[in-house]
């Protein structure tokens, strides 16, 4: 089994874009993720934001294959802050749940530091949803450590699925 990340191109378009689907998808809802599926994702329509940031020097896409098949990608945007410091900002990161625990993962995130540090970057930043231990347990294996906590309260009745009920004991 050969697995590799390689920079995407518009050939990859409508893998990627399935892909970024089936991401959303997994995680809509999880803990955090009603939110962040209508926040944080890629901007809509997604072939067209994935091909933006294909053109756009600022941006990068891989695309993570295992035998020459598409099974996972990753997008990384730079950022100026205040300081006049770039920031590295992962804006997506899936690998379709077959193809996990190979090492698609982890050549996706490898481009993606390499990336960031050749275009000076001072730090990347990532995004775990709460609850999702396997997500930020593969961030802290490439030295990635929680910054800043985000949280949230629903206001309006129906903007968001009620929190699960914890199961009742039989």
């Amino acid at each position: 089994m050969k697995v590799a990340a390689f920079p995407a191109t518009g050939e990859h378009l409508d893998a990627l874009t399935a892909l970024a689907a089936e991401a959303v998808a997994e995680q809509a809802d999880a803990r955090g993720g009603w939110v962040w599926s209508r926040r944080e994702v890629r901007p809509e329509p997604v072939s067209e934001s994935l091909r933006a940031a294909l053109e756009d020097p600022d941006q990068a896409v891989w695309v993570g294959m295992i035998d020459g098949t598409p099974v996972g990608y990753a997008a990384v945007a730079v950022e100026t802050l205040q300081s006049g410091d770039r920031l590295g900002r992962v804006t997506d990161l899936y690998v379709t749940a077959g193809a996990r625990d190979v090492g698609v993962g982890e050549e996706l995130i490898g481009e993606v530091l390499q990336w960031c540090e050749q275009l000076g970057c001072v730090g990347v930043d990532s995004l775990a949803l709460p609850g999702n231990r396997e997500t930020k347990n593969f961030f802290e294996t490439f030295g990635f450590t929680a910054r800043l906590l985000v949280l949230h309260r629903r206001l309006a009745a129906g903007a968001e699925p009620p929190p699960k009920s914890p199961p009742r004991p039989l």
